[in-house]
């Protein structure tokens, strides 16, 4: 074949990116654009349906007509639950995409938690019910648009996830497909049985017409049309972001974990071919499913990593660029007692509170610009060690390492202090952009690049490692002062 290329598209929340691969995992180009989230009220955040396509079109074209050769396949990754509705026969949006990061449901959720729903939702799809996840994003938009229940029941719209979506607009409207891992994020798919759920379907009261063919991540998805990008180019790997982070990171034995920091902390152990459903209030999800064969992990969300960084730059102006937060950080001891809970979108794993608001707690006359800083960054060790000690208890694996990726592991404060607190080493891989390249590796097998993901993992390399150096009496004390922080916040009403 040659030294073929491969094409990821990874449509995160902050951004859409074209990034263009080697078979060994070197980045050969990057085109990205910035996406605008928009808060139309309180909790709410939307984006454009119209602005994510435009600037994935964008950056896939200007990639493409710059690239030596054309890429021999197109890998798929993307937010997660984040929810688009749209017209089957023009493409149109029906609304605006509600993002993830959106709470507006959160009175719903708790109303069908005190119907006792949740126990049977858990078990299906190893998901808790939290405004988090797609379906009630999807009811709200059914239920609050104008005539979009009605068109819905008469089978003129379609429902997806942003790799959905993107798979529609790229074949122009060809194929209405997603893949197990988005799927799985959508609380109406049962992992255990592999299928849409209807009694979860009727539960939500959503026709079953909205809904997209569940594939494989290695699948063949479908082409290119060639009035899209002008060439005709197989979409053969599809994965969402934390997932294809999963494999791009090489995690295919049970027991071991990626960490991915972004906008969100998204952590994931693979736990094998068996569903367990979590005890520690963790989330079950799929892995991925290959030939058929679901492989699960357990997952805990942050949902405020690099957005909290974001706020100190954007909100309060203590910086002008993110990467000036680890100078601040290290310029002082530590961090004065302050603790920064960046609760800004509630509060995910374990405690899954979602009226949850932020708090910055310790504050004094001696607290400084520094200090708050560091106690943001310091937040997201303390965040990931609530995370592994659930998981531990969730599952047969102590882990004794993790590979993290993302946006924040450049920074090197964060992963030293990460391996402090957690007591083992921090991996950082040579390939960084591990979401994309899961999804371009998942694509290159299905294309016969790779024989198999096994053979992609063999090939994985660490950059940097962090070990621990802090002992642990005081690493014991500043955690319980984390717990304090949180003890305070949600017992002062955070989930009210």
């Amino acid at each position: 074949m040659g030294n073929p290329t491969l094409l990821a598209i990874d449509q995160g929340t902050t951004s859409s990116r074209a990034i263009l691969f080697s078979q060994a995992g070197e980045v050969l180009d990057i085109q990205q654009k910035e996406l605008p989230l928009y808060y139309p009220q309180k909790g709410w955040v939307e984006q454009r349906p119209d602005d994510m396509w435009n600037d994935v079109r964008d950056c896939c074209t200007k990639m493409l007509n710059q690239a030596a050769q054309r890429p021999v396949a197109i890998g798929i990754t993307n937010q997660r639950e984040t929810t688009i509705v749209w017209d089957r026969k023009t493409g149109e949006s029906v609304y605006n995409a509600i993002v993830w990061q959106d709470r507006r449901t959160a009175e719903l959720c708790k109303v069908l938690k005190n119907q006792g729903h949740e126990p049977v939702i858990a078990s299906k799809t190893g998901l808790l019910l939290d405004p988090y996840f797609s379906a009630t994003k999807l009811v709200w938009i059914l239920d609050n648009v104008p005539g979009v229940r009605a068109r819905a029941e008469a089978g003129e719209l379609a429902f997806g996830t942003v790799d959905c979506y993107l798979l529609w607009k790229l074949t122009g409207g060809a194929v209405h497909a997603t893949d197990a891992t988005n799927a799985s994020r959508t609380m109406l798919y049962n992992i255990v049985e592999q299928q849409w759920d209807t009694a979860l379907l009727a539960l939500f009261n959503i026709p079953v017409s909205l809904l997209p063919e569940v594939k494989d991540n290695i699948s063949a998805f479908g082409i290119t049309d060639e009035r899209v990008l002008g060439v005709a180019i197989p979409i053969s790997g599809m994965a969402g972001d934390q997932q294809a982070a999963l494999i791009g990171q090489g995690c295919l034995k049970p027991g071991m974990v990626k960490s991915t920091y972004g906008t969100g902390c998204f952590a994931l152990m693979n736990i094998g071919a068996e569903f367990k459903q979590s005890k520690n209030r963790l989330l079950t999800t799929a892995a991925y499913r290959i030939d058929g064969k679901m492989t699960y992990a357990i997952e805990g969300s942050i949902f405020a990593a690099g957005a909290a960084i974001q706020w100190l730059r954007d909100g309060l102006g203590l910086f002008s660029h993110a990467s000036e937060s680890e100078a601040l950080a290290i310029s002082v001891k530590d961090s004065n007692e302050v603790y920064f809970v960046p609760a800004f979108t509630g509060l995910g794993a374990p405690y899954w509170c979602p009226h949850a608001k932020a708090m910055i707690m310790g504050l004094s006359r001696e607290s400084t610009q520094a200090h708050i800083v560091r106690a943001a960054l310091e937040a997201q060790a303390y965040q990931t060690l609530d995370l592994m000690g659930a998981m531990r208890a969730d599952s047969e694996h102590d882990p004794d390492v993790i590979r993290a990726d993302g946006g924040l592991v450049a920074n090197k404060f964060i992963c030293q202090f990460l391996a402090d607190m957690l007591g083992f080493s921090i991996e950082v891989p040579k390939v960084t952009e591990a979401a994309a390249w899961g999804a371009a590796a998942l694509a290159g097998v299905q294309v016969g690049v790779f024989s198999s993901v096994e053979e992609v993992a063999e090939s994985w390399r660490a950059e940097k490692i962090y070990k621990p150096k802090m002992d642990v009496s005081q690493r014991e004390k500043l955690y319980a002062g984390w717990g304090e922080a949180v003890a305070m916040l949600t017992k002062g009403g955070g989930d009210k």
